[in-house]
């Protein structure tokens, strides 16, 4: 099975060092920023092609943006001759755009539940027209000790309005408003909050800005801290019992 992986960042790399370890594939690198494929190419094992050459593989995996998503699906699928996969983060846009683009072909959206540093973890996968080469891919990822379960496109984003985009705002939230304490002052609560926020803190700012545009979430968040702001005492012993 021959791949082409369109976006040469850590998850494009991740996708494409997973399944040629774990399964008889060769991968090919495409990227806007040519010397970004060669250099995944190189660190992976493979080769690097230009965004517009005239070839096709058996599988086309887009691992972009969730903003471009869509449009990389358009424009690359019709490298692909059996089926086209996506890593971008979110499932709804992607699966109508993979439908549209290849009707007639295999149809896989993955979501990595993690960085890649930290693989393996779970992976939700929404097989929307599967095949030998979609399970393959699948199989390839569970092979390297990866959690791979089904859900629906729709049930996906839904988790993801809670799992990343409350999360994240509520972690990013607390730490715009903490106030530097001296260590010798933190509590567990408070200690574990400070290690998530370093945690969030480490990534890609721009996944982190993609997650809040492409989910709700944020303004729940904002929502219910206002609500516990104008609490009084018994509104607010009310809500904590409905938490408990």
């Amino acid at each position: 099975m021959n791949v082409l992986v369109v976006g040469a960042g850590a998850m494009g790399q991740w996708f494409a060092r997973t399944v040629q370890t774990h399964a008889d594939v060769t991968v090919a690198f495409t990227d806007l920023d040519q010397s970004a494929a060669e250099a995944a190419a190189n660190a992976v094992g493979g080769r690097a092609v230009a965004s517009d050459a005239a070839e096709t593989f058996d599988v086309v995996c887009i691992a972009v943006p969730m903003p471009v998503a869509e449009t990389a699906i358009n424009e690359f699928a019709p490298c692909a001759t059996d089926a086209i996969v996506d890593v971008t983060g979110s499932m709804a846009g992607p699966v109508a755009a993979m439908r549209d683009a290849m009707p007639n072909g295999q149809r896989l959206s993955l979501h990595p539940l993690f960085a890649p540093e930290n693989a393996p973890g779970n992976v939700a996968v929404v097989a929307d027209a599967s095949g030998p080469d979609a399970e393959a891919v699948v199989d390839a990822l569970t092979a390297a000790g990866n959690n791979c379960f089904e859900t629906t496109a729709a049930e996906h984003d839904e988790a993801m309005e809670t799992v990343q985009a409350s999360a994240h705002a509520a972690v990013l939230a607390f730490a715009m408003a903490a106030a530097d304490v001296p260590d010798r002052f933190q509590t567990p609560i408070s200690a574990g909050l400070f290690d998530l926020v370093e945690q969030v803190t480490g990534g890609d700012p721009r996944v982190y800005s993609d997650i809040q545009r492409t989910f709700d979430g944020a303004d729940a968040v904002a929502d219910a801290a206002s609500e516990l702001a104008d609490a009084d005492a018994d509104t607010f012993e009310r809500l904590y019992e409905q938490l408990s």
